[in-house]
């Protein structure tokens, strides 16, 4: 059961032997320390709280929350089956992953603003030709004239990103120095955002 918090640093590309490239994700993963351990006993449910990302600073109660540990900007916690596995104070380091390993990547995507149906639903449009002169990127009818007002869930226009993304069985193709993993494919998010990173057994 593993699992990390790490930083989004930029995309690259890797060359196996055969010559073949594949695309990959660098991120900082890690260190993150054991903040808190919760039981069924005690909280209801079975977790492990980590903390990422040192401040200089904290509220007082984030303070006392960390007492005798270091001080952390960042709070996640994922929901494990074996908490005795872990004690407070315990350290994650990237080098807990191997080569190989099949994860989930959970960030916030990009915000992208107000978007119109092409690009948020992807809708073709209308043809260019035939008189419809600017209404090529347009959503056309809004529904059935029979209840006379649209209907709700309907695909239109509006604000598009800043959602959270979980994408599924990516593949950890290197573990380097300093904490840095090379997983293959995107991972949601900007450069520098937040992301978790965990095995399937670790439900977050």
């Amino acid at each position: 059961m593993k699992f990390i918090l790490a930083k989004k640093l930029e995309m690259s590309q890797i060359f196996r032997p055969d010559g073949t490239v594949v695309p990959v994700t660098l991120v900082q993963a890690g260190p993150c320390v054991v903040t808190q351990v919760k039981d069924v006993e005690k909280e209801g449910y079975k977790a492990v709280q980590i903390g990422f990302s040192p401040l200089k600073k904290l509220s007082k109660p984030s303070a006392g929350h960390l007492k005798e540990l270091d001080k952390f900007g960042i709070l996640r916690e994922f929901r494990i089956t074996d908490p005795d596995a872990f004690k407070r104070g315990d350290t994650i380091l990237a080098s807990a992953f191997t080569s190989g390993d099949k994860i989930n990547a959970t960030g916030v995507s990009k915000g992208k603003g107000f978007q119109g149906v092409v690009k948020r639903h992807g809708f073709h449009g209308a043809p260019a030709s035939h008189g419809h002169k600017d209404q090529e990127r347009m959503p056309g009818s809004s529904g059935p004239g029979g209840v006379q007002h649209v209907l709700k869930g309907t695909k239109k226009p509006g604000r598009m990103g800043g959602d959270r993304v979980t994408v599924k069985n990516l593949e950890v193709i290197e573990v380097r120095d300093n904490g840095i993993l090379a997983i293959k494919g995107a991972i949601p998010g900007c450069r520098n955002s937040l992301v978790e990173l965990r095995s399937d057994e670790a439900k977050s």
